[in-house]
């Protein structure tokens, strides 16, 4: 009884994260194509933005699509997480673009940093590089359990 929640609980957690990913993709869609508008809106407010506002906008907009296509890649890995099939080929490859992305995203970033800098940009730039270095080890491991998975099912 106990081991079928512990089930149920598992699966419930992995359904929630693959909507919020897919939440995060869309309105991840939706903010990068209206970052003119919201430039605009948010350089009202922060004068250092419309200085630069055509660099910010298509740095921006790289940025969010890097996002998405990094946010894309974690939703590949979800749908075979929840065929409760993780360990595939597909799943190695999602991840060395997922910190193919993240590197990408910590390049731009500091691009950016050349227009102006925050300190928040600095934490940005560590975060995707640490993704980026996670991602990249993980899918060594996942690698490695393919192969393994692969001799099991010679074996059987």
């Amino acid at each position: 009884m106990e081991e079928k929640n512990l089930q149920r609980k598992k699966r419930n957690l992995t359904i929630w994260t693959k909507y919020l990913l897919d939440f995060m993709f869309y309105s991840g869609i939706l903010v990068t194509a209206t970052l003119p508008l919201s430039i605009r809106q948010i350089g009202r407010m922060l004068p250092f933005m419309m200085e630069h506002y055509e660099v910010t906008v298509m740095v921006y907009l790289v940025l969010g699509i890097a996002a998405l296509a990094l946010i894309r890649e974690l939703r590949r890995i979800f749908r075979t997480v929840l065929k409760e099939d993780c360990f595939v080929e597909e799943n190695v490859e999602s991840l060395r673009r997922m910190g193919n992305w993240s590197f990408f995203i910590a390049g731009m970033s500091v691009a950016r940093c050349v227009v102006y800098m925050t300190v928040a940009m600095g934490v940005v730039i560590l975060v995707f590089v640490i993704a980026g270095l996670f991602s990249k080890v993980l899918a060594c491991v996942f690698q490695e359990a393919v192969r393994y998975k692969l001799e099991n099912d010679l074996t059987i």
